[in-house]
């Protein structure tokens, strides 16, 4: 019987990350076959060096396990985006909002997987597409957030349309567009509202805009948002790892992306539990009980 296929998409610097894959494939060896991207070299795992190797032997992999921050379950979506394969974060030390709130013992982790007991939260995407001169140079996909922002140390002019009507003009440091499962990193820093991970919709933020009203939006699934350069430049980024250089005239149309990604937990925690770890917050009251 052919082995289950596991992917380990590892940080090569975060302590702990190296130690706790190598013994995964130890431990899961008899029962799993292991794929490791990252720039560690470990026995007993294929080591996949790019995405090509990864589109090799996609099929084999079950589940994705990720250990490292954030970030780096940010770098697993980007790989296995559109393959629906669950992405199981295992905490290394911070408390993030899309690994583990605890982090699981070796072996509670491997009979978890060998059982299939874990969750599965679909998270929605949004999607951007840059047209330049009427064609269409780029497209992608963000978890967490797109950022159209200016690349130099001064405003840039943005016109913001939603649904084909004009909303404003902002001269601003940029505009943020985030899915609910970006609403507690860049857009919480921002300013910008804590959207639980099952609503559908996007979160629409001015950066500091120079504006009577610039205030967070959130806006329905179904809503395009349209967003003109009017500077000489500016530049797009989406989850921090793909950028795009912009210039006068192109134009970032957003909306939900027909795909999504799946966040696995084994702990049964909710959302609530997440934001309570995270923030720290008095559950007992200011005053004790």
């Amino acid at each position: 019987m052919d082995k289950r296929g596991i992917l380990l998409v590892v940080h090569p610097t975060r302590p702990g990350a190296a130690k706790t894959a190598e013994e995964l494939i130890i431990e899961g060896g008899k029962d799993f076959k292991f794929f490791i991207f990252s720039d560690l070299d470990l026995a007993s795992a294929e080591k996949l060096n790019s995405e090509a190797d990864l589109a090799r032997v996609i099929e084999e992999i079950e589940i994705a396990v990720v250990l490292g921050g954030d970030g780096t379950i940010l770098r697993a979506a980007e790989l296995l985006y559109p393959h629906n394969i669950p992405i199981l974060g295992v905490n290394l030390g911070h408390v993030g909002f899309l690994a583990q709130i605890n982090r699981p013992s070796i072996t509670e982790l491997l009979e978890k997987i060998r059982e299939r007991d874990f969750s599965r939260e679909k998270r929605l995407l949004v999607q951007y597409q840059v047209e330049r001169s009427g064609k269409v140079i780029s497209s992608g996909f963000a978890l967490n957030e797109v950022v159209i922002e200016s690349s130099k140390p001064e405003m840039v002019q943005l016109f913001v349309q939603v649904d084909e009507r004009p909303l404003s003009r902002w001269g601003c440091d940029g505009v943020l567009i985030s899915t609910p499962t970006g609403s507690t990193a860049y857009a919480f820093s921002a300013g910008g509202p804590v959207i639980w991970p099952e609503v559908k919709a996007l979160v629409l933020l001015p950066l500091a805009a120079h504006a009577l009203f610039s205030r967070p939006m959130v806006i329905g699934p179904e809503s395009k948002v349209a967003i003109d350069v009017e500077s000489e430049s500016a530049v797009l980024s989406a989850d921090g790892l793909r950028r795009l250089q912009l210039v006068e005239n192109d134009r970032v149309t957003l909306s939900v992306d027909e795909s999504a990604i799946y966040l696995a937990h084994i702990d049964g925690s909710l959302f609530a539990d997440r934001i309570v770890a995270k923030f720290q917050l008095p559950v007992e009251g200011w005053r004790g009980r």
